[in-house]
């Protein structure tokens, strides 16, 4: 029997897929990678993934296991390699109103996860813009971010329990609800961000938190950064912590995207170099429920706010939303980032991490870098600014592998001389092995590839990823 006879008739015919049913697995959203899957597997249950695992496990084949294909690193190029994907693990087991849970399996779409939440009075507060194909399993095995990190942080910490199946078919049952558990290793973390390297996760334990009832949105055009992260500052000690998303959109990003999509008004009729969109989330009575006349209080606290820095002059500009319209189209500024920013090709993509105050820094240092490596290259850039996460993109003046990897490196070198992460929430994949053979503490590559060997002794799941060759 072929491991194609096999799967089928583990899953029927019709869920092993093949030729012409392969086309929607075979793109990769950047357009960097081309998956050549032999097969596409669709199992509809645990039992099922531990099935397809056991039987790829007897015909050696390497599995990549594949959500919403929203990723942006190579994480499930194959060629040749056995898909797995979740799609059919699509179940919401349980919303849990009382403890603020949600029991959900791996394929359920972030999107439905957010209105069922919805539905009880409540949030999952990961939000990005890939929102409505990207899928439970994808964002856990990257630990993704997304703009609320600053006030909830990323799925890391949304997650209190995992189901998982191990390469050799067995099931490991972390389902834990509990928000205290000292036994052990916590291996739930292990396999957050691990990027399918060490098994299939199929279902997950997540947190919940009560559904905002006001939003106070603006985007601003602030003197400098520094006077953006002081911003930051007052608007959280004067709300209570309650800033959901601080977003950084500098002039060659508003500029780009005015040539992308001239239907998209921008909010200033002149060119401003820092442009912020920032949004509170009132959940308290207090701070929601209108006033005598009208006025909403955290609305209202966003207002006084940018008006006293509209007065030192640390806030040159400032657009509130006045309803939801308006928040909304807000929104769709910040989140057309992926769209007009590979419409230009070629492109360099980095996705790092710095400490907050020391974001200006590196732009500073790196503007100051390119010209010696590419004289006529452009940069577009759009951050988490919040979290110090900055999506920071190179337009080359040539598609070559060395520029590229000498581009990459000079972010690399500046990201690690100001304490900062090569890579902040996108995950390593393949486009990023190269930066962490160069930047990875050695011991830690070390430990990881022990890890790797336990549970994987044949090195079958998503091979190649996350984890360089040792040289």
């Amino acid at each position: 029997m072929t491991l194609l006879d096999d799967l089928a008739a583990l899953l029927g015919p019709a869920h092993v897929l093949t030729g012409p049913d392969l086309a929607k697995y075979t793109g990769d959203w950047s357009g960097h990678y081309h998956p050549n899957p032999i097969a596409v597997a669709r199992p509809a249950n645990t039992a099922e993934v531990a099935a397809v695992l056991r039987c790829a496990a007897q015909h050696k084949t390497p599995v990549v296991p594949v959500s919403g294909l929203t990723g942006l690193v190579g994480g499930a190029m194959t060629n040749g390699g056995l898909m797995l994907s979740v799609e059919r693990l699509n179940k919401i087991r349980e919303i849990r109103p009382s403890t603020r849970i949600a029991i959900v399996e791996a394929g359920v779409v972030l999107q439905s996860l957010h209105d069922a939440a919805e539905a009880q009075g409540l949030y999952f507060p990961l939000w990005f813009g890939a929102r409505g194909s990207a899928m439970i399993g994808g964002v856990l095995s990257t630990n993704a971010g997304g703009s609320n990190v600053v006030r909830y942080g990323s799925t890391r910490a949304l997650c209190l329990g995992l189901e998982v199946v191990l390469p050799d078919g067995r099931i490991l049952n972390l389902m834990s609800e509990l928000h205290k558990n000292n036994s052990g290793y916590d291996l739930r973390q292990m396999f957050i961000g691990a990027e399918g390297t060490l098994g299939v996760i199929t279902a997950a334990v997540m947190k919940l938190v009560p559904r905002p009832k006001a939003y106070a949105t603006a985007t601003l055009a602030a003197r400098s950064l520094p006077d953006a992260l002081d911003l930051l500052n007052r608007l959280q000690e004067a709300s209570g912590g309650a800033v959901e998303a601080f977003e950084y959109m500098p002039a060659s990003y508003m500029q780009r995207l005015s040539e992308c999509r001239p239907d998209i008004r921008l909010p200033f009729d002149r060119r401003y170099e820092t442009n912020i969109l920032v949004e509170i989330a009132a959940i308290a009575p207090k701070d929601y429920t209108p006033k005598a006349d009208g006025t909403v209080p955290v609305v209202a606290l966003l207002e006084d706010t940018l008006a006293t820095l509209i007065e030192t002059g640390a806030v040159l500009d400032a657009e509130i939303a006045q309803n939801d319209a308006q928040r909304l189209a807000m929104w769709k500024r910040r989140e057309l980032a992926a769209e007009i920013t590979i419409d230009r090709q070629p492109t360099i993509d980095t996705d790092i991490a710095l400490p907050l105050h020391l974001v200006p820094e590196f732009f500073t240092r790196f503007d100051a870098r390119l010209p010696a490596l590419d004289a006529g290259a452009d940069t577009i850039s759009v951050a988490h600014l919040g979290d110090g996460n900055v999506h920071f993109t190179v337009y080359p003046t040539r598609n070559d592998p060395a520029l590229y990897d000498a581009v990459v490196e000079a972010v690399e070198d500046i990201v690690a001389d100001l304490g900062g992460s090569f890579s902040a929430e996108h995950g390593v994949g393949l486009s990023k092995l190269n930066s962490m053979a160069r930047r990875k503490d050695p011991v830690a590559l070390d430990v990881m590839r022990a890890v790797k060997a336990a549970l994987d002794p044949a090195g079958l799941m998503n091979p190649g990823k996350v984890i360089p060759a040792k040289g």
